[in-house]
């Protein structure tokens, strides 16, 4: 399991000196972090301190203020939404946010679209996501919580990211869904190479899943959690707290 990106390999995904905000209200005050190519990355802290703008910015539905992202060497602060998810950054957004009239099928459709000009993989979210199979033909708005969670992070996939960006993926959902989302995450992680940035709150979810943790406080990066630390549930609550 990789904790950061080799010596000399320049990160997936590089920030530096972030800053954004609403209606000219900062939000970020300058925020550095680093993702490999092939690590799983959490980034936590308490409501309000930014993390769920930083997702927001990284994916282009808030423009930056000043400072740079780049994502495979390229610098993409400027480049809208749209293109974003076709160089390959892949979205769910906090609240799951499916088409709630459209089914299953089209749901996934959407997301291979956005993927552009990748082929579209069908295969691995199935496999992934065999719920998403049985109720393929299902409207979206009638599912529950936990398949609806599901169906927002297969449409991501379908459009095959390089990286994810995850928005607390267990809010409001049951705790064996969250499990399996954990799990699956992982498994597309080790398998795939898929890379994930999570925002989470769920201390189970991010000990099962993350590699690395940034914690965030005031729109900044305060410190960042070892394997070893996050091994530690008392140190993860007390960050989440900070």
């Amino acid at each position: 399991m990789r904790t950061a990106p080799a010596m000399g390999e320049p990160p997936l995904l590089s920030v530096r000196e972030l800053r954004c905000g609403y209606g000219g209200k900062p939000v970020l005050q300058g925020v550095d972090l680093d993702v490999g190519a092939g690590e799983i990355v959490a980034v936590i802290g308490r409501n309000g301190v930014g993390k769920s703008t930083l997702i927001k910015a990284l994916i282009g539905l808030l423009p930056a203020d000043a400072g740079s992202i780049r994502f495979r060497g390229a610098e993409i602060s400027a480049v809208a939404a749209h293109r974003r998810a076709r160089l390959g950054i892949g979205y769910v957004p906090q609240g799951r946010d499916v088409f709630p009239r459209m089914s299953v099928e089209e749901n996934l459709a959407v997301g291979e679209a956005i993927g552009g000009g990748r082929t579209a993989d069908y295969e691995r979210m199935y496999r992934s996501f065999p719920i998403l199979w049985e109720r393929r033909r299902q409207v979206a708005g009638t599912m529950s919580g936990g398949q609806q969670q599901q169906l927002a992070i297969g449409r991501a996939l379908v459009g095959r990211p390089a990286l994810m960006l995850l928005d607390e993926p267990s809010e409001g959902i049951q705790p064996s869904i969250v499990q399996d989302i954990a799990r699956i995450g992982v498994e597309l992680n080790r398998q795939d190479g898929l890379t994930i940035v999570l925002v989470e709150q769920n201390i189970d979810m991010i000990r099962a899943m993350a590699q690395r943790c940034y914690v965030m406080d005031k729109g900044r990066m305060v410190a960042e959690l070892t394997p070893e630390m996050l091994d530690d549930r008392d140190t993860v609550r007390r960050y989440l707290a900070v």
